[in-house]
């Protein structure tokens, strides 16, 4: 009797020691699964960070693309800074960029599960003529576009875990931009193929479909941009993504940028600190009048700010013979000013953009495209992100090899010394 008693208390012990194994390791399983991340999901989530991604270190796109190696080293210190969505522009075949990107994430996920990284993806769009030495026809859409579309959905198809969301057209339909722009009916036919895919199940259902453009285009500004077919476009997309430039405006528009006569009798420092708190107030009014457009026209529609940002060089309009607005203490209070806001209120924000790039004015070293980045083209980092130097974020990353060290030596006293009161007294 004893023995029967053991062998069954043996038995027992074996089963409930199976039963509570076996519910561990479930539980260790579900642990590394991770929730599925969709737009929805991650837009306007602030522990998901956005940013505006170029890779291209020389002076030529087209001659040096930027190896996955590379890639995955600012995809690395990209995600050291809490980023996990960047926005790519393009995908035209002699620029293989994103889709590049794309495999590099794809690859860094592999080498480790904890690496998380979303893409929202751009289609470039033109008119005919566009970047030729013919006149642009505005009013007819280039040939290219059909190919760019279809590009785009091939790489969300093959990178379904990556690219959350496509966008048709970077600025594209704003009218400043002379060699390329095209009417928002060329927008929204695209917009509404995208669309249509989604619904055949050619793509996923979750994919959200955008166009990046100006505030004004999106009719926040000149009344005359508020067409039918904008207002089509606006109940297309799932989103509507925004571009807002205090900076550019520093020169263009300058009515915020002047130092007011109730200020004149502040320091330096307080001119400046004032002057960009202005600026992100007119990045948020910009906001507003986008949002009350859109809202009147679709009261569910959500607005993200698809770009803005601030130089740290300049030659021109915007450098010491210009507005002034152009220095590394600037662009430190910008960044942190709308990261601030945009977090709080729920907005991703598309900053622009996380590495310096020359390609962009190739023949101009200390032309302000070139240097939007919060790091230079040699890795350092900005002032706006000092602190996570200090803080070791980047701690055994690199770009090209070399570690991640701050500008200036970190010595904000030497950085001051080139930071100019902001300046609307010029010939323009």
């Amino acid at each position: 009797m004893n023995f029967k008693f053991k062998i069954l208390v043996t038995i027992l012990v074996l089963f409930i020691g199976f039963g509570c194994s076996s519910k561990k390791e479930n539980k260790s399983v579900k642990k590394e699964i991770k929730e599925e991340m969709t737009a929805a999901k991650i837009l306007g989530n602030p522990e998901y960070l956005a940013i505006s991604y170029g890779g291209y270190r020389e002076k030529s796109r087209e001659d040096n693309q930027p190896t996955i190696p590379q890639l995955k080293e600012d995809l690395k210190l990209m995600h050291a800074m809490g980023i996990r969505i960047i926005r790519t522009y393009n995908v035209q075949p002699k620029l293989p960029h994103a889709a590049n990107i794309l495999e590099a994430i794809s690859q860094l996920k592999k080498e480790d599960s904890s690496f998380e990284m979303y893409v929202m993806l751009g289609a470039w769009i033109d008119c005919v003529n566009a970047w030729t030495d013919k006149e642009p026809n505005h009013e007819t859409e280039s040939e290219q576009n059909e190919g760019e579309i279809d590009r785009a959905v091939a790489l969300a198809n093959k990178y379904p875990d990556i690219v959350k969301v496509i966008a048709v057209g970077n600025e594209a339909m704003i009218r400043w931009a002379t060699s390329y722009f095209v009417r928002p009916n060329v927008i929204l036919k695209w917009v509404n193929h995208l669309q249509n895919l989604k619904k055949d199940g050619k793509l996923s259902k979750d994919l959200w479909i955008t166009c990046s453009d100006d505030y004004t285009s999106w009719g926040g500004g000149d009344p005359s941009y508020r067409v039918k077919d904008l207002e089509d476009l606006i109940k297309a997309v799932d989103y509507v993504s925004m571009h807002t430039y205090a900076y550019h405006n520093s020169h263009y528009n300058p009515g915020f940028w002047k130092v007011p006569d109730s200020e004149q009798h502040l320091s330096d420092k307080e001119k400046i600190d004032n002057a960009m708190l202005r600026a992100l107030e007119f990045a948020k009014r910009q906001f507003k009048d986008v949002s009350d457009y859109v809202k009147s026209i679709d009261a569910t529609k959500t607005i993200h700010i698809g770009e803005t940002g601030w130089a740290t060089i300049s030659s021109g309009h915007y450098g010491k013979n210009g507005s002034r607005a152009t220095d590394e203490y600037k662009q430190g209070l910008y960044y942190n000013h709308l990261r601030e806001w945009t977090n709080k209120e729920g907005i991703s924000c598309f900053y622009f953009e996380a590495f310096d790039e020359q390609w962009k004015d190739a023949k101009n070293a200390n032309g302000s495209e070139n240097h939007f980045g919060l790091f230079t083209l040699k890795g350092a980092a900005k002032y706006p992100i000092w602190n996570l130097v200090d803080n070791g974020n980047f701690k055994g990353l690199t770009r090209n090899g070399a570690p991640i060290i701050k500008t200036f030596n970190g010595d904000k006293e030497t950085l001051m010394k080139l930071v100019l009161v902001p300046n609307t007294d010029y010939n323009r």
